[in-house]
């Protein structure tokens, strides 16, 4: 079904929860984000391939090595977010986008705005990270 969303969409709570145009309103923003995380990505990789450390000074020489580790880092962070995104976007396909892994309820369009990859409601979420303190504790 193709769904063709205003230039100023925005989904309502007025609106039935995740109807068609919600769903294409968040698929195209994944897959926005995802294209600038891969974009980003690419010009990371093309940055450290340039070429090896020439910097003759020591201390140079390590803050470049840290600089290029710390955008490693990123760049890992970058392909899980992308792992998530994808998910996210079969979730879109498959009709359980926007509901609460856990409880099943509506996650809620102000959480989904903010974090698209989401996959429980703040509720379910919170109860979770409370969990993994008390065991993290243990």
């Amino acid at each position: 079904m193709l769904v063709t969303l205003p230039p100023d969409y925005r989904p309502s709570e007025a609106e039935e929860f995740m109807n068609p145009q919600q769903l294409e309103y968040f698929r195209q923003k994944l897959l926005r984000w995802r294209q600038d995380l891969l974009r980003e990505a690419g010009e990371t990789l093309s940055s450290l391939s340039e070429g090896g450390i020439t910097e003759p000074d020591l201390t140079d020489r390590a803050s470049v090595e840290t600089d290029r580790a710390l955008e490693l880092r990123t760049r890992d962070r970058a392909r899980k977010l992308i792992s998530k995104i994808d998910q996210a976007i079969d979730r879109i396909e498959n009709g359980t986008y926007g509901y609460c892994e856990e409880s099943g309820e509506p996650i809620g369009l102000r959480r989904l705005e903010a974090r698209p990859i989401a996959t429980m409601s703040i509720e379910a979420q919170e109860r979770h990270e409370r969990m993994e303190r008390v065991h993290r504790d243990d």
